[in-house]
């Protein structure tokens, strides 16, 4: 097999991958090779039609299909090469990578530096163990919005939602847009866990009901779902005996969580975070392994689109300085996350230059302070209106205030 040298390797052509590869071609690193599995550019955005995208990044409101388009645009632009309908096999401590297409059949290729930017794969029924029959008609709320938005096929007419997440809720409207009827969405946790626009957008601007700490404990059906049982749960989230309750329909949508997705990372000897199933890394996105950087939701999961591509943005500058300078400087400080903190990233910084925290709260707070500790001591406090988990905050940490090699812990404060 012969092996193609490239400076840089991109795993993923969705926001992450796409925004990593301009901004490294603007720092002036052009010989990038960006791989894709789908037959196109965009990711997950290319099925998003609703609008909502790119308030942040562009200071305008664009459909998933706009947003991602103008990453395409200037990709093709600059010259970035791009490789569709082709997948990444494996990827080594040594950055070698394996590819594999029906056009070109098995590659090689070496990398100096390689970008992880796979993106998510959604929680399945099969992770969820919920019992009862097999029947079709249970769809994850990614794969049913697919069908629709792609594929022009409808999924069913009878829905019920489990699970308040955003992609949920937005399928829960457009299933009634195209004439479904959407008895509810079900959540285990007291509290959505999606966006509150959505709620507000998806649900209630619409009547669908929204039924918290409710979830599914049975499947009907033989050939063709014809209902499923709906109890309540305790505050340990464990269904309450006797509160079951036969709900009709011909289609369960799963809106259940995402997670990285992250086997490559594994393979090339990546640590990986137990809180956020993504990668550890520093304040360059440099996971533990040197020259393999990780940005987008195959780091962590982000409610937003712009955040992905800001924080690959990140990286690329971190990266460009790794392929210019043969290393990057150690980063010793750690980051914890503390008392109602559910992870904090980046997990290392150096204390050398200021520093973007990104961070997820474990349950919804109101009005209370994000606080950052070092030696025991608060360094910073930044007060917030209100923390849910389903908003990602992030807070900008001035290296002047940084006490040296001390540990950084980060909590909530009310």
């Amino acid at each position: 097999m012969n092996i193609t040298q490239k400076d840089v390797i991109i795993v993923g052509g969705g926001p992450a991958g796409l925004a990593a590869a301009v901004e490294l071609h603007k720092q002036g690193i052009t010989d990038i090779l960006v791989i894709e599995r789908e037959k196109d550019l965009g990711g997950i955005l290319r099925q998003c039609i609703h609008d909502g995208f790119g308030l942040t990044r562009f200071r305008q409101t664009l459909s998933g299909p706009e947003y991602a388009q103008r990453f395409i645009d200037e990709a093709q632009r600059l010259g970035i090469s791009c490789l569709t309908d082709t997948t990444v096999l494996s990827v080594t401590e040594d950055k070698r990578v394996v590819t594999v297409s029906s056009r070109d059949g098995v590659q090689g290729w070496q990398a100096k530096a390689v970008v992880l930017a796979m993106g998510c794969r959604e929680r399945t029924r099969g992770a969820l163990a919920i019992p009862g029959d097999r029947p079709a008609g249970v769809f994850t709320a990614g794969v049913a919005q697919a069908y629709i938005n792609l594929y022009n096929t409808m999924v069913g007419k009878e829905v019920v939602i489990l699970g308040s997440g955003d992609i949920g809720m937005i399928m829960a409207r457009r299933l009634t847009l195209e004439g479904a009827r959407v008895k509810g969405v079900y959540e285990l946790l007291p509290y959505p866990s999606g966006l509150p626009r959505n709620v507000t957008q998806c649900l209630e601007d619409y009547g669908i009901p929204l039924h918290l700490s409710h979830t599914v404990t049975g499947i009907h059906g033989r050939s063709r779902l014809t209902g499923v049982t709906i109890s309540r749960v305790d505050a340990s989230r464990r269904p309450i005996p006797g509160t079951g309750e036969l709900m009709p329909c011909d289609t369960l949508i799963l809106s259940v969580g995402l997670i990285p997705e992250n086997e490559l990372s594994l393979d090339a000897g990546v640590l990986l975070d137990n809180r956020t199933k993504g990668a550890v890394v520093d304040e360059h996105y440099q996971t533990g392994v040197p020259g393999i950087f990780a940005a987008g939701n195959v780091l962590h999961v982000h409610d937003l689109v712009d955040f992905v591509s800001l924080e690959a943005e990140r990286l690329a500058a971190g990266a460009a300085r790794y392929l210019r300078q043969g290393s990057l400087e150690e980063c010793a400080i750690r980051v914890r996350a503390g008392d109602g903190v559910n992870h904090a990233i980046p997990q290392a910084i150096s204390g050398e230059r200021d520093v973007l925290l990104s961070l997820r709260v474990q349950k919804p707070f109101g009005s209370c302070e994000i606080l950052l500790c070092q030696g025991g001591a608060p360094i910073h406090k930044e007060p917030v209106k209100k923390a849910i988990p389903a908003e990602m905050i992030q807070i900008t940490l001035k290296k002047d205030v940084l006490i040296s090699h001390k540990e950084l812990e980060v909590c909530v404060q009310c």
